[in-house]
């Protein structure tokens, strides 16, 4: 083949492989739920596809939005995004059988991208967690995004203001890079914003860096069947720690591998690093350190239980039992800051 019949050639693959790319602007109508026309459409994009929330707008999802499984996909999150303001609404939503376990929900694929905006007034997602902090409310709260079996993703530039609860999961994903999101979880009165967990790491392959996070309980949270977990070069603010666990509740086998939490810094948080396994349970977390920790205004830069108990989460176990979560080549390095009295 002659040289200009090869350009030629490629030009028209790199062509029909853009002409084959969709976008999908999700639409608004003023004062009325946003997600039902945007559910209507996914099927039709649920590969080779931007998923478009547009600069400019204010949308409402007012309901949940649960994604099919994605393939070379990417949701852009460019416009505002509010929830349901009224706290029985979403009560009701969450209580029901057919919630889908978080208010934005991926269910699978590969090649998945979750992007915000850079731009300081557009991209937020405001979970309207105010009036339930306010109420004391903790019944039927909506889990925010959960980024679920998905292999090969990518979540950054997201903006949470005032998430109700808990904030990203990553249940079942595989080789997933978080970086430079944002979550503000911060009360304009005394009430405290509780739940408010930063990232749930669940999974394999999973790197966190470049994140801010203003919450009111873990920052991180590494749970049963993580492997290979990095989170580095991040700010945490006023939350319970970088967490591993809590482990083994009601018997039940841990295993947590391999994981590195280096160059943080840790204000006004309650915990530093933190490990919590509930008595009774088994299994084994192991190869885990913390290193590079500066704190400001901790009380416990490092926390070790194995006698953990939520009230939330059911009646104190009995403190004499002849299992445990073991641990094993658990590392403390260089942490260095003020510890609040």
């Amino acid at each position: 083949m002659a040289p200009f019949s090869r350009i030629a050639s490629i030009i028209a693959i790199v062509s029909s492989a853009a002409s084959a790319w969709k976008t999908f602007t999700v639409p608004h109508t003023d004062g009325q739920d946003d997600t039902p026309a945007l559910m209507a459409a996914l099927p039709d994009y649920t590969s080779d596809s931007t998923i478009l929330f547009k600069k400019g707008v204010n949308y409402n999802i007012f309901t949940p939005v649960k994604f099919p499984v994605l393939n070379n996909v990417e949701v852009r999150i460019e416009g505002n995004l509010t929830y349901p303001a009224d706290i029985p609404t979403i009560q009701a939503i969450v209580g029901s059988s057919s919630f889908p376990g978080s208010w934005f929900t991926f269910t699978g694929g590969n090649n998945v991208t979750l992007r915000g905006s850079q731009d300081p007034e557009w991209g937020w997602v405001d979970g309207q967690g105010q009036a339930w902090w306010d109420a004391q409310q903790q019944v039927n709260r909506p889990h925010g995004w959960a980024f679920s079996k998905i292999n090969n993703g990518v979540i950054r530039d997201m903006k949470l203001w005032k998430p109700i609860a808990w904030n990203f999961a990553t249940s079942g994903a595989n080789n997933i890079h978080a970086f430079n999101n944002k979550i503000v979880a911060v009360s304009d009165t005394k009430s405290f914003p509780f739940n408010t967990d930063g990232f749930a790491a669940g999974g394999t392959n999973l790197l966190f860096e470049n994140n801010h996070i203003q919450n009111g309980d873990d920052c991180l949270t590494v749970g049963s069947g993580a492997k290979n977990i990095l989170f580095r070069n991040s700010y945490c603010e006023g939350g319970h720690g970088l967490s591993i666990g809590s482990l083994g509740k009601g018997g039940s086998v841990a295993d947590v591998q391999d994981v590195l939490i280096e160059n943080v810094v840790m204000k006004n948080s309650l915990y530093g690093a933190r490990f919590k396994s509930w008595t009774g349970g088994n299994g084994l977390a192991r190869n885990i350190t913390w290193r590079n920790i500066v704190f400001d205004g901790v009380p416990f830069p490092i926390y070790v239980t194995q006698n953990y108990w939520d009230q939330g989460l059911g009646p104190k176990p009995p403190a004499a039992s002849s299992n445990n979560t073991h641990i094993q080549d658990i590392l403390f390095q260089n942490f260095a800051g003020v510890i609040q009295e």
